[in-house]
């Protein structure tokens, strides 16, 4: 039996009951996660109270640990990682001098909380001045200006995905169904059902067609209905096509217009964790089975069509969460071992190197203008900016007691200025509870506030024969190496 595991993710064969985990013969080896499982006596109690089918549970895939020729899983991004760019892992004398940032100087930083104890938060959307939260208590909360505004409930099923499309809103449950929500005009509190994907009309038409069934797990079923939990929603560039993964192995698309399922794919090996469309027609699809893969929309006439293009990555860990950015020139992979991979897209794609910030499996990621944010296992969440090709980590966004599960961002039109724009960053987490942080492009980087701190030290122990100090802190180096 396969095990819903990860939190919400799948990660593959095994199952688990409270903290212990039960060998099913092809699960990975305890020597391998336990480190991860336990490495923070928080996570443990956590993980206790997670519903059974929700658990951490990390894969042993059958996947070759074989990579295309272009990945290199040991390249990094201009060694980006916190843990050695953070002062607190200098190793001169200066890292213990006291915390000390110029006050002008933008900074990344906890605007508020959103708390209602009413089950874990799964799935996060934001538009304009309104946010969107999903949970396992089946209840869609919707919030302004930091407070509950509005809410509806769904039928069944935990809310494991919301998306947002013009006037309507799709979200993706447990149940393997896709719900239709819209606002109502003349009272914008209140959100109605306006339908379910598939329709009921083309549940019946198929269910009299012979060749509309297709084989799941040794049953019959329809192809236009998943068989299993939703586990992500994305829509195409021009917001015309709804493409949704699911645990049973597919994604499926569909056209929003009249909300007809055209195509279902069977994608993967093992549970499908993410989609996310770029342009030109590109699909990515991330899985349990340890892939990544590329698909190519084409027209065929009326026909929509996607076909396989390339693997971008084949491993033993889980792919958790997938992102592009904006202009669709990187994409960025999460997986269950703590690690983000990304890959440039120019001619071709081609493996750019690996963002080594978390302790524990990165369980999603967003993307806005040149940052990326990694949610974590490790309740933290890491920004990087990426300056041409090289990322580095400006944040560890910490103050969640619990894994960080999904995120969602807006750019804070009243604070972005000509040259730095800022974030708004929604994080939502097993804490129960959303968190909301305002985030500055130009913020300095961790190494960059380590040097400016060190600077600041060192000119105040100096006196006036610091005015002559390099920019690059070579001068206090040696002094620490003198010492």
């Amino acid at each position: 039996m396969m095990n819903r595991g990860g939190i919400g993710t799948r990660m593959g064969d095994g199952e688990e009951i409270g903290t212990k985990f039960v060998d099913t013969g092809n699960s990975i080896p305890r020597s391998k996660f336990g480190n991860i499982m336990h490495s923070d006596p928080n996570i443990s109690a956590t993980v206790a109270a997670i519903p059974r089918d929700e658990v951490f549970a990390y894969r042993n895939s059958s996947a070759s640990f074989t990579s295309p020729a272009s990945y290199d899983p040991n390249r990094m991004s201009c060694e980006g990682s916190p843990m050695t760019m953070s002062p607190w892992n200098q190793t001169g004398a200066g890292s213990n001098f006291p915390w000390s940032i110029e006050e002008n100087l933008p900074q990344n930083g906890l605007i508020g909380s959103l708390v209602r104890e009413e089950g874990h938060i799964y799935s996060l959307a934001a538009t304009k001045d309104l946010l969107y939260t999903g949970s396992d208590s089946k209840n869609i909360r919707v919030w302004k200006n930091l407070k509950e505004f509005s809410g509806f409930k769904s039928s069944s099923g935990l809310v494991k995905a919301i998306i947002i499309a013009g006037e309507k809103i799709f979200t993706g449950h447990q149940d393997g169904k896709i719900r239709v929500w819209k606002v109502i005009p003349k009272n914008p509190t209140v959100h109605k059902r306006s339908g379910t994907l598939p329709t009921l009309k083309e549940v019946f038409k198929s269910s009299i067609r012979p060749s509309a069934y297709v084989q799941v797990r040794n049953r019959s079923a329809l192809w236009i209905k998943h068989s299993d939990a939703i586990s992500c929603l994305t829509l195409n560039e021009d917001n015309t096509l709804l493409y949704s993964a699911s645990w049973d192995r597919t994604f499926k698309v569909w056209r929003i217009s009249d909300s007809k399922c055209l195509e279902s794919i069977n994608a993967h090996d093992d549970a499908v964790n993410s989609v996310v469309a770029s342009l030109d027609g590109l699909v990515f699809t991330g899985s349990a089975d340890g892939t990544v893969k590329v698909w190519k929309r084409e027209q065929q006439g009326k026909r929509t069509k996607h076909s396989p293009v390339q693997t971008l990555l084949k491993q033993e860990s889980a792919v958790t969460a997938l992102a592009v950015n904006t202009s669709g020139s990187v994409v960025y992979c999460g997986s269950s071992d703590g690690m983000v991979n990304y890959w440039e897209c120019e001619k071709q794609l081609t493996h750019g190197g690996v963002l080594k910030g978390h302790k524990l499996a990165v369980l999603c990621l967003a993307s806005a203008g040149n940052l990326v944010f990694s949610g974590s296992a490790d309740k933290t969440i890491c920004v990087w900016r990426r300056d041409d090709k090289i990322h580095a980590c400006m944040s560890v966004l910490t103050g969640h007691n619990g894994p960080v599960k999904c995120l969602a961002v807006e750019e804070d039109h009243e604070k972005s200025k000509d040259g730095d724009q800022r974030w708004v960053v929604y994080s939502g987490s097993l804490d129960k509870s959303v968190k909301v942080w305002s985030v500055a492009e130009m913020a300095p980087d961790m190494y960059q506030m380590a040097m400016m701190q060190q600077q600041q030290q060192y000119q105040r122990h100096m006196g006036s024969d610091a005015d002559s100090l390099p920019s690059d802190g070579s001068s206090l180096a040696s002094e620490n190496r003198a010492n």
